[in-house]
């Protein structure tokens, strides 16, 4: 059976020569969206990047618990739209800002979700990076405060927007690979080790106490602020939130389901040993689906090697081929390992800023609402969480619970810390 037909090729072909011209030229104020870039490290800084070349945006502020970052953060920004944006150092001084629209949350995982609350309750709309939470219990109020307040909320997975995972979607979607009963997306690459430092005074110009947040107390300390942090539990979701919620939601994107009804994940650190991380280095999770299908997520971060072409994919199998899909290109597989057809493509994060923005002034569509980016991080979560209690799980997608699991219940929820709690009711 040929899984291609010319009407794809021709398509395909189209996208994978597609070049995205940049225009520096800014729209009437009147039309752009005035945006707050928050956490203006690496992730951040890329962002207020994107945003600051678009015609329709215009940081205005940056903010950041160092004060250190304000300098080379305004630069590059000023250097793109010709305009220096203001610089802050606590986020609730910027949510009293009429003249912000829109805030991006770019911070470490465990402030996503209250940046994001208060934001919602203050009118703006939020662009918030994944993972959406450092728990599931934070992500659901981030749903609730979305549609109380009638806001745009994006997450900031990419791919969504991106016209090659489109159109392989529809591909899925044609019946051209027969029927599709299982996804496997992986995630295998080389992580730095981060070894043990001693606690230390808190370096001038950081307010450490903004930066914990909703997190508990802790003292300082270098490498839980420059790096650590994403492989501790108080402040980060491994490297199954981090870079794998990616794989996640584009492989339960393209299974078409929503809430898995059982869950188990095998993991260790097996090169890690010694180092501070608390999160596993290695972890197979399993997740079955209530629609008869089985998604299986592979991580290794001790690889200096890609798996089927990819340093992250998705493989999807169905019963007439399979396909391959990463951020670089994608392949189609028939009967008898006959290929199809594979196409190189180029990414960019571009579309999906422009996303945002057009559901903010046009109220058009978002690629990923909240509600979408919560299924995909909620995999994470319970993919954790099974490691964590050394056990498989049952999840209730009506109660947003496990069942018959207290202790793994327990895990579901942090209400935060101080000023920085998580509302009940948002």
């Amino acid at each position: 059976m040929n899984l291609i037909d010319r009407r794809t090729l021709i398509a395909a072909a189209g996208t994978s020569a597609l070049t995205l011209v940049q225009n520096t030229a800014k729209a009437a104020p009147s039309e752009r969206t005035t945006v707050c870039v928050v956490g203006v490290r690496g992730r951040g800084m890329g962002l207020a990047q994107t945003f600051a070349k678009l015609p329709n945006a215009q940081v205005t502020h940056v903010c950041d618990i160092n004060q250190a970052r304000f300098e080379p953060a305004t630069k590059a920004i000023a250097e793109i739209q010709k305009s220096t944006p203001k610089t802050v150092q606590d986020l609730r001084k910027v949510l009293d800002d009429p003249s912000v629209d829109a805030i991006v949350v770019a911070t470490p995982d465990h402030w996503h979700a209250l940046a994001t609350i208060w934001a919602c309750q203050a009118g703006k709309h939020v662009y918030v990076e994944k993972p959406i939470s450092n728990n599931v219990f934070e992500g659901w109020q981030m749903i609730q405060a979305a549609r109380k307040y009638n806001r745009v909320v994006q997450v900031g997975t990419q791919s969504r927007s991106a016209p090659h995972y489109k159109e392989a979607m529809e591909f899925l979607k044609s019946g051209k690979l027969g029927r599709v009963h299982m996804a496997k997306a992986w995630n295998s690459q080389l992580r730095r080790r981060v070894p043990a430092v001693a606690d230390s005074a808190v370096p001038e110009g950081i307010d450490w106490n903004l930066w914990q947040g909703p997190a508990p107390e802790h003292a300082y300390n270098e490498n839980y602020y420059t790096y650590g942090w994403r492989w501790l539990w108080d402040y980060g979701t491994g490297d199954m939130g981090n870079d794998g919620v990616h794989d996640l939601d584009i492989a339960r994107w393209g299974l078409d389901v929503k809430y898995p009804e059982q869950i188990q994940c095998t993991g260790a650190k097996l090169e890690f040993t010694g180092d501070i991380q608390q999160t596993p280095d290695t972890q197979i999770a399993t997740y079955t689906f209530p629609e008869n299908k089985i998604l299986v997520y592979e991580q290794r971060l001790w690889s200096p090697y890609f798996q089927e072409g990819f340093e992250n994919g998705v493989a999807f199998y169905g019963t007439e081929g399979y396909m391959l899909i990463g951020r670089k290109s994608w392949t189609v597989v028939e009967k008898r390992n006959k290929v199809a057809f594979e196409h190189k493509v180029e990414f960019t994060e571009q579309p999906h800023v422009e996303n945002f923005l057009a559901a903010v002034q046009k109220q058009t569509p978002l690629n990923c609402d909240i509600e979408e980016g919560y299924r995909s991080t909620l995999l994470a979560h319970l993919g954790n969480l099974s490691f964590r209690v050394g056990r498989p799980l049952r999840f209730d997608s009506a109660t947003q619970s496990l069942v018959g699991d207290p202790k793994a219940n327990e895990l579901l929820k942090r209400l935060g810390r101080k000023e920085f709690s998580i509302p009940e009711q948002v």
